[in-house]
């Protein structure tokens, strides 16, 4: 869910667990819940509401990273014996355990989503139900919202339902275990279709203009004595998951838009300013982009494997700032119409958060919505009644994870280079800023660390694109921020 995925692996009484420690007490959200809102947990977790019809034969099966528990989304493939394929889609039912209006509702809408830090997170649920009686982890009956796909031989939806089921996963597995089961030939067919139908939905969205960040994950790691960054590349089988879950939230976009009454997410076309900054990133990097090739198309050249190309494609999530949400409803037209352009420009097509209710507040809401619209009814009214909100307290919430996100990278990269005071790097600047333009942005060679440079009143004026040698003058992890000085 982070745009930014970090993992730290250190001593619990090192500068960076003990800044990251700090930084969990200024972002306003701890790990502990109200008392009220834990006992409704537990309350639920006993009696959930559960659904009427029985989907507990379909042999679902989850794919996470190791470990996981806050299972969101199992799934079930299988062929069509006319052609093609169906894809079984079911998502965590949030709705069943948490009531309208009470203290775990007003808890989950003060929280908005998951928090992610490099040595751990703060949940927006309770762990009884976020990683027990909401999650659908294996070997137990959960309500859900089971979607159905129906899809021809080249992937494209033909046929959408969706309804709330009971359902039973058979397995909890992990990427790296399918990865290995699909390239030895030794996973059974509803695995293994996942070779078959994720290729055909990248190759879908590259056709309409889609982009998809396969943004590797930042491990610190201590190695002589000093901090180091090192990239785990994502998996094929992570790709081809994720676009199964971006499959449902065009789906679900649709569902919405056709009902009149919804909640999409969408996102502007980069600025003019956003890519000329990227361009100046991958010429620090040594990404080629040739004159005149569209972003995209450098994006989707990228070896994630490669340091440099795991790097750039960090930055590249700058890329998704200015996402939201809108909201509509057929029954205020005037108050809340129909978008005029309700597409997400990295997707190229209209899409919603529907897929993550266990992390993310609104996706509990887009279910339901896309229940009443499968059904042709109108939705709750405890949904429509949220609806004006909603936009508001996602972008809130953002903020926050944003912050934090932020921070992070600030704490990380100040570990990096805090035994390193003084040191002389290649650079690159990548901005300048407007009314001091002694003072910008550089992005070393090596290690792959952007920080503010400051050439003081009298000195020479920064260039953006220009390359320059900076000295290390400050990185203290919680307390000073990477900082460099013309060398």
């Amino acid at each position: 869910m982070p745009r930014r995925k970090m993992r730290v692996t250190d001593a619990d009484d090192s500068p960076l667990r003990a800044a990251l420690r700090r930084l969990r007490e200024v972002t306003g959200v701890t790990e502990d819940f109200p008392a009220a809102a834990l006992a409704e947990a537990r309350e639920a977790a006993r009696q959930p509401r559960l659904p009427a019809h029985d989907a507990t034969d379909l042999p679902l099966f989850t794919i996470d990273p190791p470990g996981a528990k806050d299972l969101d989304q199992a799934m079930y493939l299988e062929r069509r014996a006319g052609g093609g394929y169906r894809v079984h889609y079911a998502i965590a039912d949030v709705a069943a355990f948490v009531r309208p209006g009470q203290a775990l509702d007003a808890e989950t809408h003060r929280r908005v989503m998951t928090l992610y830090y490099p040595d751990g997170r703060v949940p927006l649920h309770p762990d009884v139900l976020g990683e027990g009686a909401a999650s659908l982890l294996p070997d137990h009956d959960r309500p859900s919202l089971l979607w159905r796909f129906d899809l021809d031989a080249d992937g494209r939806v033909t046929d959408t339902d969706v309804r709330r089921a009971l359902v039973r996963s058979r397995a909890r597995l992990d990427y790296a275990g399918v990865q290995h089961a699909i390239d030895t030939r030794i996973a059974e067919e509803p695995l293994a279709l996942l070779r078959e139908i994720g290729p055909l939905r990248e190759e879908l969205e590259r056709a309409r203009g889609g982009i998809s960040l396969n943004v590797p994950e930042q491990e610190i790691v201590r190695r002589d004595g000093h901090y180091a960054l090192a990239y785990r590349t994502p998996l094929p089988v992570e790709g081809w998951n994720a676009q199964v879950s971006l499959m449902t939230g065009m789906a679900a976009a649709g569902l919405m838009l056709r009902s009149g009454t919804g909640v999409l997410r969408t996102l502007p076309a980069a600025s003019g300013h956003a890519v000329d900054r990227l361009r100046r990133v991958a010429g620090a990097l040594g990404v080629a982009w040739p004159e005149g090739t569209p972003y995209g198309a450098v994006i989707r050249a990228l070896d994630p494997s490669r340091p440099r190309h795991a790097a750039f494609l960090q930055e590249c999530t700058a890329l998704l700032r200015g996402a939201g949400y809108t909201v509509f409803d057929r029954e205020r037209p005037a108050e809340r119409p129909l978008p005029a352009d309700p597409g997400h420009a990295a997707l190229a097509a209209p899409y919603t958060h529907c897929t993550a209710p266990l992390r993310r507040l609104v996706d509990r809401y887009a279910g339901e919505l896309c229940l009443a619209a499968a059904r042709g009814a109108g939705p709750p009214e405890w949904v429509r009644a949220a609806l004006d909100a909603l936009p508001g307290e996602m972008e809130t919430g953002a903020r926050r994870a944003g912050q934090v996100e932020r921070e992070c990278v600030d704490l990380v990269e100040a570990a990096l280079l805090r035994d390193r005071i003084g040191q002389v790097f290649d650079a690159y600047v990548v901005d300048v800023q407007e009314d001091r333009p002694t003072t910008g942005t550089v992005h070393l060679d090596e290690p792959a660390v952007i920080g503010r440079v400051e050439a003081g009143g009298d000195g020479p004026p920064l260039a953006p694109g220009h390359r320059m040698r900076v000295r290390v003058a400050e990185a203290e992890p919680g307390r000073d921020k990477v900082r460099f000085v013309p060398a």
